[in-house]
């Protein structure tokens, strides 16, 4: 950056915060002197302006009486690991803040061959800012940090008490001396304090509180909301207020119960927040969204919303569901259930035959749910299978919801957005909160139906605030950054995916290397490492657009019950078009930005956690079966070993490179494979392997496996040494996902 201005006259005030705003980092008073030429007495004029500044709350001072935006972080700061993103990786937050409000996202980008950072570990990096307002940290040093807290699992092992971490980040354990148990017993979920020294070579630590009585394979969901402090109590305002709620009236609502509006939801469902309604006209498609009213019930400041807020949104998990909204409201009066008035934001939405929308138009009504249908069940009667529920509603409801929907579908296909095709995997759990199963769950167009509707409702929402000037809580999608499609090529490479470097990155870049592997053993493999490199959406009142959807503008509207967002968006179109005086309050507005970066954290924390208890709910189900065999692919390699994906139920672990098999073997982090130094094996991503299981550690939710030997994808077993000891050189062959070879330079 140029920090010299021309020289001109004295700088007004606003041209000295521009021009603060837009420096890398905090600066002194000396930097901003020189950039407008200010000399001699006119320093006390600057002076002037920095404290008027100041005083307003538009700059801030801090370390080294250095100015910059207030929030503003220096250019080198000491910061702590906090968490993880929806890849694994560590994301962090300065351990010294001043700014109103949360502090800014930090994502950490380690370099190749940079241990990995565990929660709670402390650096000193180098940080560079995004155009989002998060930052990027480098390493410069790793600071000593010793583990304070540790929620683990308290036990007796010959004869000594101790604790188990539930993190598989934490290596050690922890010995709780006599008179530090404070009530717990065998297996309890219990939170520790280190309380320095050591006995039998271990920390000790206290047990600070009992999380949790044993509880059997339940506590696996408890675990992850413990560690990821998921609100799980409503306060008792909260829920006094939602029980002496009462139905809506249809005054001053929109009469939509003479409309045939069904819900259509996954067979588990408990709660429903949209309703779809379609019909043909002369030139495209009328539609009807129809969303539970929850503004009506969620009064901006009162205690249900505080909670809401602190949640952020609802967190599923397979034993259980954590509800942003008391069960009166979330499963009662906002649920769309059959034939029971309910309240609801609803737009009618007109596209035309290439599924364009032209206008629509909000409403707030009154409806009553004709149907409560299942994917299945509209699938079923839309192939030829209508049961006693379809059958009467097929001509007049579901035809036309399909025929709109053909109509959608061609317009998401012109814009060119990335689909992708990745299993979903359901853990099934019985009554007594053992695993029963893991099941694949099938992807039909009954789910593509909901949800090209939904988008289009969400995309009218954005639009409908855009045209009245009022704020929006927009859903943005950024384009990816330099590294993660640097990332993206060396995953792709191996299994001979080329991504050029230097163009203009669109949506459809990301589809055409999806098609390439389409059909082929390493499907999967593409669509995730695609998904991987994409940058996380998130919430905010400034607009960028959704790169993924390849979407100018997009909001959340459709799952108020469910997301915080949502009910922002609701109360904003409520106010900028006069349906009500319950809508978004002036001071809220104006916190948008605010708002918008707690409820992405909130939602980044219930994705981890969900995420959590998936892999330990595997584990416990996998506990049962160590010393089986499974086959698996390789989905990414490091100088641990290798991580493998099971094909059968989706359980991911670690080959630690001691099992891997007899020999030496070394991780190359150019061609991203681990290879024998001896018999010429290569395992890059998309490797196909026979592994056994060898260890399901039921503490900390990780499994480790071993690989067969004959079970191997291999590549012909050549001599890498010539008769002289030297290195030959030649063309390394890495195993492709198809057991062939592929040439690497």
């Amino acid at each position: 950056m140029n920090d010299k201005l021309p020289d001109t006259s004295f700088p007004t005030k606003e041209e000295v915060l521009d021009f603060v705003r837009g420096h890398l980092g905090p600066i002194g008073k000396r930097e901003i002197a020189r950039a407008f030429n200010i000399r001699g007495s006119d320093r006390i004029r600057l002076n002037e302006i920095l404290r008027e500044l100041r005083s307003s709350g538009e700059l801030s001072r801090g370390r080294g009486r250095r100015y910059g935006s207030p929030g503003t972080l220096p250019k080198v700061s000491v910061i702590e690991v906090n968490g993880i993103d929806h890849d694994g990786d560590p994301l962090a937050r300065p351990v010294k803040w001043d700014g109103k409000g949360d502090p800014p996202i930090i994502y950490l980008a380690l370099s190749r061959g940079e241990p990995a950072l565990a929660e709670g570990d402390r650096i000193l990096a180098r940080l560079t800012t995004s155009h989002d307002g998060t930052y990027i940290a480098r390493t410069i040093k790793r600071l000593e940090t010793p583990h304070r807290n540790v929620l683990g699992i308290f036990e007796t092992i010959n004869g000594k008490n101790r604790i188990v971490p539930t993190s598989r980040r934490i290596r050690t354990e922890f010995i709780i001396p006599p008179g530090q148990e404070n009530g717990a017993s065998k297996g309890d979920l219990v939170q520790g304090q280190a309380i320095g020294g050591k006995s039998f070579g271990l920390p000790e630590a206290r047990v600070a509180k009992v999380v949790e009585a044993a509880d059997g394979p339940r506590s696996a969901s408890m675990i992850a909301i413990h560690t990821h402090d998921i609100p799980v109590d409503f306060t008792p305002d909260s829920i006094a207020a939602a029980a002496s709620a009462r139905p809506v009236t249809p005054k001053g609502r929109e009469d939509l119960r003479n409309i045939s509006l069904v819900t259509i939801d996954g067979s588990d469902a408990r709660d429903f927040d949209d309703a779809v309604w379609a019909e043909k006209e002369e030139n495209g498609w009328h539609l009807i969204v129809a969303i539970a009213d929850v503004s009506w019930y969620v009064r901006p400041g009162g205690p249900i919303d505080r909670d809401a807020f602190d949640r952020g949104n609802s967190v599923y998990f397979p034993d259980r569901v954590v509800p942003m909204l008391p069960e009166a409201l979330s499963n009662g009066l906002c649920s769309l259930v059959p034939n029971e008035d309910r309240g609801c934001l609803a737009v009618h939405m007109w596209i035309n035959e290439q599924g364009q929308l032209e206008r629509h138009a909000f409403v707030r009504g009154i409806m009553r749910s004709a149907a409560r249908l299942t994917y299945q069940q509209l699938e079923s009667a839309w192939t030829g299978n209508p049961d006693s529920e379809t059958a009467p509603l097929l001509k007049d409801v579901i035809t036309p919801l399909y025929g709109a929907f053909t109509a959608l579908q061609g317009a998401r296909i012109q814009r060119g957005t990335i689909d992708l095709e990745l299993p979903e995997r359901k853990v099934i759990v019985d009554k007594n909160g053992n695993v029963s199963g893991i099941e694949s769950v099938e992807r039909l167009d009954s789910h593509r139906v909901i949800e090209e509707f939904m988008i289009t409702a969400n995309v009218a929402a954005a639009e409908a605030l855009e045209g009245e000037a009022a704020p929006c809580m927009y859903r943005v999608h950024d384009r990816p950054s330099l590294e993660k499609m640097d990332g993206l090529r060396e995953t792709l490479a191996p299994l001979g995916i080329k991504l050029s470097k230097g163009q203009v990155v669109k949506p459809n870049n990301f589809q055409k290397i999806v098609a390439q592997a389409a059909g082929k053993p390493e499907m999967e493999l593409v669509n995730m490492a695609v998904l991987r490199s994409q940058a996380q959406a998130e919430y905010s009142p400034h607009n960028i657009g959704h790169f993924g959807l390849a979407i100018r503008r997009y909001a959340h509207f459709t799952s108020p019950i469910r997301r915080y967002s949502d009910l922002l968006v609701h109360r904003s179109l409520i106010t900028a078009l006069g349906l009500g005086d319950d809508g978004l309050k002036q001071e809220d507005g104006e916190r948008f930005s605010e708002l918008g970066k707690h409820i992405s954290l909130t939602e980044r924390r219930a994705v981890s956690a969900e995420r959590e208890a998936v892999d330990r709910f595997t584990t416990l189900y996998l506990a049962s079966h160590v010393g089986a065999e499974f086959t698996a692919r390789v989905n990414g390699v490091h100088r641990a070993g290798l991580f493998v994906t099971l094909t059968e139920t989706g359980a991911d672990g670690l080959v630690p490179m001691s099992m891997i098999g007899h020999g030496r073997f070394d991780f190359d982090p150019v061609s991203q494979s681990i290879n024998g130094r001896a018999t010429g094996i290569a395992y890059a991503i998309g490797t196909s392997l026979n592994v056994r299981l060898e260890d399901a550690n039921i503490h900390t939710g990780s499994l480790a496996f071993s690989i067969i030997r004959d079970g191997a994808v291999k590549v012909s077993n050549q001599n890498n040494m010539s008769k002289n000891g030297k290195k030959r050189r030649r063309n390394k062959k890495v195993e492709s996902g198809k057991g062939k070879s592929i040439s690497r330079g």
